[in-house]
């Protein structure tokens, strides 16, 4: 399989707007296994849009992530944003497809800035004092995606825009609390230390898997701050068109259900990553599918 750098070498100097949006789908679909299936319920117009949003944050998380790129993750996610600025031309396919959308659907390049501000964040910040700085990295590293697929099927009121805000942060968080494990192991830990220590619980009993009633009671206290900002992004699918409205729902369902499913393990998820099945995901679209 072609890697990124791959990719990179190959179109390096694509100029061409048509194959710069393919090569955006293209990404997608490998990196992103039902974007074939999820794009076909986007506007056919829209969709070179969201494949370019897709591609530009994909290829950005792998410079913060990916382990082929340690040592040198600043300095590419820096050049990234030195390339939506345009403070060095830029033939590079993402970037090529990125500004003809930006240009098209006047965007604010504000919100793509802050997606890389969090991604460079990752690079250096490991833990979090407090809850309101866990929720300012989700102001930046998860709440510009849904502002900007709300901007790019033409919304932009903001209300609409207060209420993905709280969807997309309690999607972070939801994921946050499903990956405690994964990330400890890149010593990332996103449980404010404040609350480590108002429940009686640290890092060192984290570090070696201590599942005890302190654990179980500071994952509680996350499940339901993230299920109270989940609520108040409740009423957005219903202010959308079709298909919008019907994805918005089905993703909340999801991220409700991931919050459910950590509650019927009893808060573990330490010893245990709870994820969403396949067959999880059918009454999901179901229930999606009748209250839309």
């Amino acid at each position: 399989m072609n890697t990124l750098k791959d990719y990179e070498a190959r179109l390096e100097n694509l100029a061409d707007v048509a194959a710069a949006y393919s090569f955006c789908r293209e990404l997608a679909c490998r990196h992103y296994e039902n974007f074939p299936v999820a794009s076909r319920l986007i506007r056919r117009p829209l969709r070179k849009h969201v494949a370019a949003l897709y591609a530009f944050a994909r290829i950005a998380d792998d410079f913060s992530d990916e382990p082929e790129y340690e040592g040198v993750r600043k300095q590419r996610l820096n050049e990234w944003r030195e390339r939506l600025h345009g403070e060095s031309r830029s033939s590079h396919p993402a970037f090529v497809a990125l500004h003809a959308t930006l240009r098209e659907l006047d965007l604010p390049v504000r919100l793509f800035d802050d997606l890389l501000s969090a991604f460079l964040q990752d690079v250096d910040k490991k833990r979090y004092a407090t809850f309101d700085e866990v929720l300012d990295y989700c102001r930046r590293s998860a709440n510009p995606v849904g502002r900007i697929v709300l901007m790019i099927h033409g919304y932009r009121d903001p209300e609409l825009f207060r209420q993905s805000d709280a969807i997309c942060t309690a999607l972070q968080l939801a994921n946050f609390w499903q990956d405690i494990s994964v990330d400890l192991k890149k010593d990332r830990i996103y449980i404010p230390q404040e609350d480590f220590k108002a429940f009686g619980y640290s890092e060192g009993d984290l570090r070696m898997g201590v599942v005890n009633e302190k654990f179980k009671s500071l994952m509680k206290h996350q499940v339901n701050r993230t299920r109270a900002l989940f609520e108040e992004g409740r009423p957005l699918s219903q202010a959308l068109s079709w298909p919008l409205s019907w994805e918005i729902r089905l993703t909340w369902l999801g991220g409700r259900e991931i919050l459910r499913k950590i509650r019927r393990m009893g808060f573990d998820t330490l010893t245990q990553r709870p994820a969403l099945a396949r067959w999880d995901w059918i009454p999901l679209v179901v229930r999606a599918v009748l209250s839309a």
